[in-house]
């Protein structure tokens, strides 16, 4: 297999990941497109619908994917549902199957990674083996949707007889597997959060939240620093956090897609024009 030219990486972050959208039409729409893709969580989401279509008409369908009834069902159900869920299984509040759903309709006829026309890649964190775990061959929604596996939220998926959680515990930006496979110039579509100053917290929920966000950005910025003489790295403008980003409950915000998305493609847009 040849080491590819082009690389986009779409890191992990919730509904915050509509962002991703912005930034994958400003570079599309400007002929940017990518021998390979690299995953994780809602990246590895977005990520296998580009994979599937790397050319700018996939804006449309990913857009309407985002707000279809499909995608507000992913984290719809209501806290009695939720509550009744948990007490049911112990384990997490909502089901995968509406992001089963959604994935079976924007991927039809993309059974397994080697069908796509784009080489993909999605990280998940192996429960048996403690360990980050990259799919890139078979069965292509199953990797998918044990990428995307948020812990508390969806239930650990299996495949294959081994069990997977969401891909942001082991390797949110995965650009490390980007710079292995050879790629020369990588685009990084991040969500944001790293480009927010962290300060020290005052309450026990704000502790939690910053040691979770220096776990997550040591890793990147450590694979920032390591990057191989002659590979270029382009890290994408999200246009900005949205007021409320910061609540518990903003991962259920699926009202603010839209916006997300307008004000990442303008700020990836002005990025992309500067750069070149």
């Amino acid at each position: 297999m040849s080491a590819p030219d082009v690389a986009f990486v779409l890191g992990g972050g919730g509904v915050r990941g509509a962002v991703e959208v912005g930034m994958l039409r400003a570079l599309l729409e400007r002929g940017i497109r990518p021998d390979l893709i690299v995953g994780t969580s809602i990246g590895a989401i977005n990520g296998a619908q580009v994979a599937a279509d790397p050319t700018p008409a996939v804006i449309g369908p990913l857009t309407a994917s985002w707000a279809s009834p499909e995608a507000a069902a992913v984290y719809g159900d209501g806290f009695f549902a939720q509550t009744r869920r948990l007490v049911r299984t112990r384990t997490h509040l909502n089901s995968a199957e509406p992001l089963r759903a959604l994935l079976e309709r924007q991927l039809a006829g993309f059974a397994r990674f080697e069908d796509l026309p784009v080489r993909l890649a999605v990280v998940a964190a192996s429960i048996e083996r403690a360990a980050e775990h990259v799919f890139d061959s078979g069965p292509l929604i199953d990797a998918v949707i044990a990428s995307a596996a948020v812990p508390g939220l969806f239930p650990a998926a299996e495949v294959a007889g081994d069990h997977y959680l969401d891909g942001g515990i082991v390797n949110s930006i995965p650009i490390d597997h980007a710079v292995a496979a050879g790629a020369r110039t990588i685009y990084v579509l991040q969500v944001g959060r790293v480009e927010v100053p962290l300060t020290p917290p005052r309450t026990p929920v704000e502790t939690a939240k910053v040691a979770f966000e220096i776990a997550r950005r040591h890793r990147f910025a450590w694979d920032v620093s390591h990057l191989p003489p002659g590979v270029q790295l382009h890290v994408l403008p999200s246009g900005g956090p949205l007021e409320g980003d910061e609540s518990l409950m903003s991962y259920r915000r699926t009202g603010s897609v839209q916006r997300r998305i307008d004000r990442a493609y303008e700020a990836s847009t002005a990025y992309l024009e500067e750069a070149s």
